[in-house]
């Protein structure tokens, strides 16, 4: 035998060996809620097992909602890693002029990708000045994120809200001079072999760093195994390993109120799942619904969920199950 086939015997067999049994996705085929859309399962690099349900297709462009700011955070470290940006450290307003004559003219990036901006910014209250939901009806969302006061000392408080991913679109637009989603194109997407995505914009223009990004599933497997790499792809640097361990690491402890995580980092979580007697910490994206990114380093493993279950708190509970089955499976 030929020694590239040798080589092609040798691929071949390892790829089948890691390959996960067909019963563990199967096992949702028949989801009491028919609103699961994809599972991806990804080992050193390759695709070992993947589904697709109620419709969807390895083509079809997924809206991952909040899963977004987690790109959002990436978009970041590319500016850092252009030395656009200084450093996580510096104030917002050192890159957004207009930033320095509003109420958070003291906050920093720092701040902002660890929701501790102090704005008056709560998703789940409505009565909040920057409610997610008034600032997507304001005819002018810059507008109105400078206008939102302060209501907490900046660096202080965790507070889950939409405008700090906003305000760090925003920041990465202003620090580099070009729009968001241009910027994406050139610095992760392209790199990464990324060619079809949707990213929805506020009225004022302006990409949503919020969320609201429509992805291909095998794509967010992408994204997911470039951050395993610590920011390599195939060969190739996109991020530095500094941002990545920067972005992952535990900034702040939610474990308290937050049933899916123990920290957060960067607009990324972090959560040790306990499975068959193993601690297994997994750093992952997440989306309303259960979009889920889930990096498991000590599997060298990706697993995407994706999912419509938007507004339904049993989407989030079922990508987690979804991950302990295939973490289960993968002993």
């Amino acid at each position: 035998m030929g020694a590239l086939l040798v080589l092609a015997a040798i691929l071949s067999g390892e790829a089948a060996a890691q390959q996960l049994p067909a019963h563990v996705l199967a096992a949702w085929d028949h989801d009491e809620h028919p609103d699961l859309r994809s599972i991806l399962v990804m080992r050193n690099g390759a695709i070992v097992a993947e589904r697709y349900f109620n419709g969807e297709t390895a083509d079809t462009l997924h809206d991952v909602r909040s899963a977004g700011k987690s790109i959002t955070a990436l978009l970041v470290g590319a500016a850092v890693d252009q030395h656009k940006i200084g450093a996580a450290t510096d104030k917002v307003s050192v890159y957004w002029k207009a930033a320095g004559q509003s109420a958070f003219a003291g906050v920093t990036l720092d701040n902002v990708l660890t929701m501790r901006s102090g704005l008056d910014a709560f998703d789940d209250d409505p009565a909040s000045s920057g409610n997610e939901d008034k600032m997507d009806e304001a005819e002018d969302p810059v507008a109105f994120t400078l206008a939102t006061p302060m209501k907490t000392t900046p660096g202080t408080q965790y507070r889950y809200n939409s405008m700090t991913a906003y305000l760090a679109g925003l920041t990465v637009e202003q620090a580099t001079g070009t729009d968001l989603e241009q910027f994406a194109r050139v610095n992760l997407f392209a790199p990464l072999g990324i060619e079809k995505w949707r990213w929805g914009r506020d009225a004022a223009g302006h990409v949503k760093g919020q969320g609201n990004l429509s992805m291909r599933t095998r794509d967010l497997g992408a994204i997911g195994q470039m951050v395993l790499d610590k920011g390599v792809y195939q060969g190739r640097r996109v991020l530095s390993a500094a941002w990545i361990e920067t972005m992952l690491a535990p900034h702040v402890d939610i474990g308290s109120g937050d049933r899916y995580a123990d920290h957060y980092g960067y607009f990324w979580y972090a959560k040790t799942q306990s499975v068959g007697g193993r601690q297994i910490p997994v750093y992952f994206a997440s989306g309303n619904g259960g979009n889920k990114i889930y990096i498991v380093p000590a599997l060298r493993s990706v697993v995407v969920v994706t999912s419509s279950a938007y507004g339904k708190g049993y989407g989030q509970l079922r990508s987690e199950n979804i991950l302990k089955a295939v973490l289960a499976a993968s002993e």
